[in-house]
């Protein structure tokens, strides 16, 4: 069974840079399984930031869709998978639905596919590193894609956290372990 990892924190928080440096730490062989399709300059960019930060030893699985196919592949070949991120995986799949569907529909597919990936991970003989975007924090979106969106990433965190012996939360750089300390909370308050 698998070690499962979650790793939250804003954009540009540092939250990928520290699961890098968790996978280079462990010393063992790493699959990057990456979610992001490109639309546009602004993602390239990222997207090549990401690239030029990855050890060249570590094997990439594109994966927008159907990523638990690539967690399962990696397991012939790695002991560790970096999932990078859930944020940009839940929106492939809310965008892939017909928009027609109604959104309780989409909400539960989109978490299905969470399902989906937290049996592969748990299923994978190493540990995965999940890394994702808490992106409640801010203001209430405008639209109703973006307030659907929203709510599904924070529904989809919970979910992997809930399947993770650790969370993360980075903010400004800084990782802070917070599952043992919620469990303590609330432990005691039973």
């Amino acid at each position: 069974m698998a070690k499962i990892i979650l790793i939250t924190g804003g954009a540009r928080s540092g939250k990928s840079s520290f699961a890098e440096q968790l996978a280079r730490q462990a010393d063992v062989q790493v699959a990057y399984v990456a979610t992001a399709e490109i639309w546009d300059n602004e993602m390239a960019d990222r997207v090549e930031l990401h690239q030029n930060r990855r050890p060249a030893c570590w094997k990439t699985y594109e994966a927008p869709h159907q990523a638990e196919k690539a967690i399962e592949a990696a397991a012939d070949h790695a002991d560790l998978i970096l999932f990078d991120c859930l944020t940009v995986y839940s929106s492939n799949c809310l965008l892939a639905l017909p928009e027609t569907d109604v959104p309780r529909q989409r909400k539960d597919s989109v978490l299905e596919a969470a399902d989906r990936l937290i049996l592969a991970a748990r299923e994978f003989p190493g540990t995965v590193i999940f890394v994702t975007n808490e992106v409640g924090d801010g203001i209430v979106p405008d639209n109703a894609l973006a307030r659907e969106f929203r709510d599904i990433a924070g529904l989809v965190n919970q979910k992997v956290a809930q399947a993770a012996e650790e969370v993360y939360w980075v903010v400004c750089g800084l990782p802070v372990e917070i599952k043992r300390r919620a469990l303590v909370i609330m432990e005691g308050t039973h």
